[in-house]
């Protein structure tokens, strides 16, 4: 691909989280001679060129016309260049000739798909053809599922450093959030739901916590959705809405680097509330959430939070690893920024860079399986993430 116009086209930049994809490229590579070579797509040229007079890009940014409904111009996009950054979803509604098109050109590909059942779709129509033609066809490359896919396995690197071995059971846990999710995150939700009722297949899937792995089933998994106490935080857990898609992402990371968190690993994720009756009541009240987690009027896709509702978001991840004999080991993962967008816009454009420079083979992945520390050091440089062993 050595020969290709762009390294980074970002599709769908006229959408609202597109944009802040591409205000991540003007802010953190616009004055730099070493920056990528990227260019805005989406269905109009009007609006890709209002949207980059007033992000403050340049006037020489390229802008590519590009439509979901049009698979020719969504392939002429692909030839172009190096890596397509896709916010355009629901990826179910809006992302098949997409995949496509970047299996069948090479093109390297990240999104922000939380919709595990067209994931497993994509898998299996696509990852044997992805891996010969060597595109990385990279899902989850937003807040979900990033912290936790890599939580996860900076926890198990450092897990064999001090024990030798990796956790076979590994806690993910929600200390702190302020942010929204995305309305993207809501509308992927609902399309999920309205295909279920057509297709039972999917309610299966969805259950599944190895519904992303195929050919492998590993142990049973703790269900999460649960409230429990914990005596390790001394605080009440609670269900995390975006367990069942972070999960899958983390069996999938662990299945295709070949098993280094062992395959007899189990893991959940959970929201920590507080101590006591109060703890007790949020947990409880939690589970009721979980039945319509967006509220009576859930957000738009092209709705978000203002700047400053941005700036001011944040969260911080907690990853507890136990062994038999008792041992613990502790590891965090905290972000600045709203989870859903600010933080989002980031991580996705991160992934994008860390795929310029990996020579992982082709494939349909995830961040952890195809970047792993690589991309780690990427959001600890440019997306203001931070990861550490807690003693």
């Amino acid at each position: 691909m050595a020969d290709r116009e762009f390294d980074i086209i970002v599709y769908g930049a006229t959408g609202y989280t597109g944009r802040l994809v591409a205000e991540h490229f003007v802010r953190e590579y616009g004055s730099r001679d070493d920056g990528p070579k990227w260019a805005m797509a989406g269905r109009s040229e009007d609006k890709l060129t209002a949207v980059r007079d007033e992000i403050g890009a340049p006037s020489t940014t390229p802008m590519i016309v590009a439509d979901a409904s049009d698979a020719a111009s969504l392939e002429a996009m692909c030839k172009r260049t190096k890596v397509v950054i896709t916010t355009v979803g629901p990826y179910q509604l809006y992302g098949d000739a997409l995949v496509e098109a970047c299996v069948k050109t090479g093109t390297d590909y990240t999104d922000l798909c939380g919709e595990p059942a067209w994931m497993a779709e994509k898998i299996e129509q696509h990852h044997e053809a992805a891996k010969a033609s060597g595109a990385r066809i990279c899902f989850s490359s937003g807040f979900d599922s990033i912290p936790f896919d890599l939580g996860v396995l900076m926890l198990q690197k450092e897990a064999e450093k001090r024990h030798g071995s990796p956790a076979p059971r590994v806690k993910g846990r929600v200390r702190k959030m302020q942010g929204t999710f995305s309305g993207g995150t809501a509308a992927s939700l609902g399309a999920t739901m309205k295909a279920a009722m057509k297709n039972p297949k999917i309610i299966g899937q969805l259950r599944d916590p190895f519904a992303l792995t195929p050919g492998f089933e590993g142990p049973d998994q703790p269900s999460g959705m649960v409230p429990r106490y914990e005596e390790e935080t001394g605080k009440w857990a609670a269900p995390f809405v975006m367990a069942p898609i972070n999960t899958k992402n983390v069996h999938r990371t662990n299945f295709l680097r070949g098993f280094p968190y062992g395959k007899d690993f189990r893991y959940d994720e959970m929201v920590l509330t507080s101590p006591g009756d109060a703890g007790k009541a949020a947990a409880n009240a939690a589970v009721e959430l979980m039945k319509n987690p967006f509220g009576a009027k859930p957000p738009k896709p092209g709705e978000g939070p203002s700047a400053e509702e941005r700036e001011n978001g944040f969260y911080d991840v907690l990853f507890i690893g136990s062994w038999p004999d008792g041992s613990g080991l502790h590891y965090s993962v905290k972000g600045k920024f709203d989870p859903g967008y600010g933080s989002t816009s980031r991580m996705i454009g991160e992934t994008a860079m860390a795929l310029l420079e990996s020579d992982a083979e082709g494939g349909v992945g995830t961040p952890g399986s195809f970047l792993g520390e690589a991309l780690v050091e990427r959001l600890r440089d440019h997306a203001h993430l931070t990861f550490a062993v807690e003693d």
